[in-house]
């Protein structure tokens, strides 16, 4: 796959077959990504630079991501489409997202608050994502709104697969030193070493809550005091729960910690709908064990039966979802308003003409004048509606047709016997 580059610095031109055009658009502690455009294809994509150490090699952080996400295919997943490696550095070449889900907040937001309408789309895409990572026994263990790409199409996407690990049956033994702190879940805080889907389920649970509010739902300083702030909104679990979390997951280490009576969601987070509100209750459990999985949150309610219209792509294929419309208005919308406008005008007009036709086949009853009071009170007056015309010129005609009929059979039967001439009934 070849790249054509369009800005990189002096210092970090290459001199390979492979040509890239890029803009510097990030840079962090073991990578640099750059903006570049397929050679091939001409798609736009975003190069994240690795720098190697002679001495230590590929990061194995950059071997874990490249390993998962070439098995992780989904709308909701950024997607890599190649890998290239050299001796001093290693290039993975993503598909590209304009800005993460904080940016969007910070343009987009009131004062970093998004619209219901879009906080049900972003959510349903990010357990979307998130499912189908666990489904495939990937966990991502660092889901935060700077980890959650945005596309022009309004697609959220799950990036940065770097923390990522695969997990199997039996579970294995993982780093509590995972997932940023303030999305990071009461049971790896107490230093669980056998945690499981249920992290990044709490993840969602706080970024869920983050875009209602547009600030962090929890914002300690060290695991301690996240810890406190956790119980401060949710409640100190009783010693009854601590017993039962403990029992399933023997190496936390349980604290004397304040006693805090829960507080209510709806007092937090006064903007979110009741819905909003029970989804948000079921994904920030304390307990892991009663967290409600990523599949199962997609069919809560607060998705299903949403009052307001939801052009969501509910039930349309997994992870493909509409964008808001508002937020990114699609290129051919005004050709589409015309173009339905011209569809409603040639019904209309199909429903006239059937009309007209229904009413020039009406079946006619022999010998039996229909009733048609505006028409038949003044036979004589002008009829003015052409089709109400056409109609009753038909029936007239049928009644003469009837009556002159009759008179035949009459003169067949009983000979030559005159009959008064067949009236003409209307013009």
């Amino acid at each position: 796959m070849n790249y054509i580059q369009v800005c990189w610095p002096a210092a970090l031109c290459y001199h390979s077959v492979r040509v890239f055009t890029t803009t510097c658009t990030g840079e962090g502690t073991y990578a640099t990504v750059f903006k570049g455009r397929s050679r091939t294809t001409n798609e736009i994509v975003a190069l994240k630079e690795i720098h190697l150490d002679a001495e230590e090699g590929t990061p194995s952080t950059a071997i874990r991501e490249i390993s998962l996400m070439k098995e992780l295919k989904h709308v909701n997943i950024v997607r890599l489409h190649d890998v290239i490696h050299t001796e001093t550095k290693l290039v993975l070449i993503f598909e590209y997202c304009e800005q993460d889900l904080k940016k969007y907040m910070d343009q987009h937001g009131d004062r970093g608050a998004l619209d219901p309408n879009t906080v049900r789309s972003f959510m349903f895409q990010l357990l979307k994502g998130t499912a189908f990572c666990h489904e495939n026994q990937v966990l991502h263990r660092d889901l935060k709104p700077q980890n959650l790409l945005i596309n022009r199409k309004g697609e959220l996407k799950l990036g940065d697969f770097g923390l990522a690990r695969a997990f199997g049956v039996p579970v294995n033994t993982f780093s509590n030193e995972v997932v940023t702190l303030w999305y990071r879940a009461p049971d790896v805080l107490l230093g669980s070493r056998t945690y499981s889907t249920s992290i990044d389920v709490w993840s969602c649970g706080c970024i869920f809550a983050e875009m209602i509010s547009g600030n962090p739902l929890f914002r300690g300083r060290d695991n301690q005091d996240q810890l406190l702030h956790i119980m401060r909104i949710i409640g100190t679990p009783s010693d009854a729960q601590f017993q039962k979390i403990c029992k399933e997951t023997p190496e936390l280490q349980i604290k004397q910690f304040p006693r805090y009576a829960k507080m209510p969601f709806q007092q937090v987070l006064p903007k979110a709908s009741p819905q909003a509100i029970d989804l948000l209750e079921r994904l920030l459990k304390f307990d892991p064990a009663e967290r409600i999985s990523a599949a199962e949150a997609l069919s809560h309610p607060y998705f299903t039966s949403a009052v307001a219209p939801t052009p969501f792509g509910l039930n349309t294929s997994p992870g493909s979802m509409a964008p808001p419309s508002f937020n990114f208005p699609h290129p051919h919308g005004h050709q589409a308003a015309q173009q339905y406008h011209q569809q409603q005008q040639q019904q209309q007009q199909q429903q006239q003409q059937q009309q007209q036709q229904h009413v020039q086949h009406l079946p006619i009853q022999y010998g039996r004048q229909p009733a048609m009071p505006m028409y038949n009170q003044h036979p004589q007056a002008p009829v003015q509606d052409p089709m109400a015309a056409a109609a009753h010129a038909a029936q007239a005609q049928a009644r003469a047709h009837a009556q002159a009929l009759a008179q035949a059979q009459a003169q067949a039967q009983y000979g030559n016997v005159q009959f008064a001439p067949p009236q003409n009934y209307g013009r």
